[in-house]
């Protein structure tokens, strides 16, 4: 247990205050996957875009994702208490927008079923989950979700998105890349 003392002394009150919009800035230079965020309230799917997706544990299968306290969709995975993440494929940018909230007409049924959830159709990876935590994080709460089920496409390429624009790998960028060792802890 921390003492208060120690908790001032690491978070002095006259710490110089961060400008939001340099921390998102600073934030948009770490590349990310696109992800669409999706629950089931009812017989009524609901989803959002997202960035803020993170592997948590192998054992038990946790994964974590970040929702804005102004996102509609975090009182809808609060009362299904349930969550599924589909990690968006290169070239799928219309897909993207159309659930940051600009709908886009000509896309047609992108959902499908997986686990009791509505998942991206031709999506990279899907997971479903049960929602394990809530951790409330200043104007976000960050849900832990334990896996239930999930699909993979190998031969799909992830969208991505760095500096405010989407991106995707150049081609054969991570052929022969094997990551295994950093997912278990090990160094190269």
């Amino acid at each position: 247990m921390t003492s208060p003392s120690a908790t001032a002394a690491a978070h002095p009150a006259s710490a110089p205050a961060i400008d939001p919009k340099a921390l998102r800035a600073a934030c948009g230079a770490f590349a990310t996957g696109v992800t669409v965020i999706t629950t089931r309230l009812g017989v009524r799917d609901h989803g959002m875009t997202a960035n803020a997706f993170m592997s948590i544990s192998l054992d038990p299968p946790l994964i974590a994702v970040s929702i804005a306290r102004t996102a509609r969709l975090l009182d809808l995975i609060r009362q299904a208490g349930r969550f599924a993440v589909s990690v968006l494929p290169e070239g799928t940018e219309n897909l993207a927008w159309h659930f940051a909230g600009r709908p886009d007409e000509t896309i047609a049924d992108p959902l499908h079923d997986l686990d009791g959830l509505p998942v991206v159709r031709g999506a990279c990876a899907v997971f479903t989950t049960h929602v394990a935590e809530a951790v409330e994080a200043g104007d976000h709460v960050i849900f832990l979700g334990r896996v239930s089920a999930l699909e993979r496409d190998e031969a799909r390429a992830p969208l991505l998105f760095h500096k405010g624009r989407f991106a995707e790998l150049e081609p054969g960028a991570a052929a022969g890349l094997d990551l295994a060792c950093l997912m278990d802890g090990n160094h190269w």
